[in-house]
Order: C-alpha cells, then sequence, then structure tokens
C-alpha cells in the first residue's frame, strides 16, 4: 500500500499532476491542506476528476465525505484524542458507509494500545523526513504490531526495502515525491521499487 500526503502549500500544476498520478495508479491520496477553508477544500475536490474521487482520503472537514465519494477519513493524532478518545458521539450525521478511517501516531506503543478500530495507521518518522527538516528519522520496528501500519518520513526508492524490514505494511510518500523535480516520475519510480520489494 502506498499512501501520497498532499503538499501542505499549493504546488504549482499540482490538480494536473494529482490526476496523472492516479492515472499512474495511485490508490490512496490523503488531501492534507491545513491553510485552506471548506470552500477551498470544495474547490480543490471539484477540480479533480470525479472518478478518483473514491481514492481521497479527507484529513479536514470530514463532513466532505457526504458531498463527495471520498475513500474515508483521516485524525491526526490531537484530533484523535479530543475527538475520539473521549467517547464523544463524532460520527453522527457522517456518512460512513463503506468509508475507511486512519489516523497519526508518532509513538508505536501509543498505536499499539489504542483501541479505536482504524483501517490503517501512518507512523512517523521512520527516516529522516524529506520535506520537514530536523525531523529526525526514528528507525521504529513494528514487527510486534499486528495492526496495519504505514510508515512515514524520508521514504524514498533507498529507504523501502528497510520499511519493509522493519515490518510496515505499506510506505506514505510527501517529499519524495513533490520535492522531485518530475513528481510523477518519482512516484512511477518509487511504486516500481515498492512491488519489487513486496510482489516476491
Amino acid at each position: 500500500m502506498i499512501v501520497l500526503i498532499a503538499p501542505e502549500k499549493d504546488v504549482p500544476n499540482e490538480i494536473d499532476m494529482l490526476n496523472q498520478l492516479f492515472e499512474e495508479g495511485l490508490e490512496c491520496y490523503h488531501f492534507r491542506k491545513p491553510d485552506k477553508n471548506y470552500k477551498d477544500h470544495v474547490a480543490y475536490l471539484n477540480q479533480v476528476d470525479e472518478k478518483y474521487h473514491d481514492r481521497i482520503i479527507t484529513h479536514y472537514f470530514h463532513e466532505l465525505i457526504n458531498e463527495f465519494n471520498l475513500k474515508g477519513i483521516h485524525f491526526q493524532e490531537q484530533k484523535r484524542r479530543d475527538a475520539l478518545e473521549n467517547g464523544s458521539e463524532y460520527f453522527i450525521g457522517l456518512n460512513m458507509l463503506g468509508k475507511t478511517m486512519s489516523s497519526s501516531f508518532h509513538e508505536p506503543e501509543e498505536l499499539a494500545n489504542c483501541d479505536i478500530e482504524f483501517d490503517y495507521h501512518l507512523l512517523s518518522p521512520v527516516f529522516s523526513s524529506i520535506s520537514k527538516k530536523g525531523y529526525e528519522g526514528r528507525g521504529f520496528d513494528v514487527n510486534h504490531i499486528d495492526k496495519t501500519i504505514i510508515g512515514m518520513g524520508g521514504i524514498n526508492t533507498d529507504t523501502i526495502q528497510k520499511t519493509v524490514a522493519l515490518g510496515f505494511q505499506g510506505i506514505g510518500v510527501l517529499g519524495g515525491v513533490w520535492n522531485a523535480e518530475n513528481p510523477v516520475e518519482s512516484f512511477k519510480n518509487i511504486k516500481r521499487h515498492y512491488e519489487e520489494r513486496t510482489m516476491k
């Protein structure tokens, strides 16, 4: 499983590239735009080819899943603690039928002990981040945790094999694609390397 995280700030031709990435086999796009308001989120989604909406997971404005045929919703660490761990009735009014639910973690122990049933979990930073300077990798080994965990932080063609060996069932990519000279080619390269390591 390959998860691509949106660049925090828009990049030139982003929507065109995103549609190309979907065409090249991107299955899971995390729509994470902290500076965009609800209206901006709607405008962004309206520019993405509708046939790819069911591959998009939104980090903000979870009610978007009622308006668009999105893949699911994601809880960042603080949002998970605030909205879910206090037993609140968060999902009232959200059409979650057939949708995925995921969350971000930064400590393997907290992930292992989390009672909420997420479809998958993002854990970072596995290696030193490409997109966030000074975000040092911690080389988490998750072979002992019986949950679907996606490794994030410093993931590129050089670190894929190590990520798989550390017990991750997928990779999360951000800087390895968006910081590349040609994001679409970079994604194709990462996808090929990942499939070679996991399809054996």
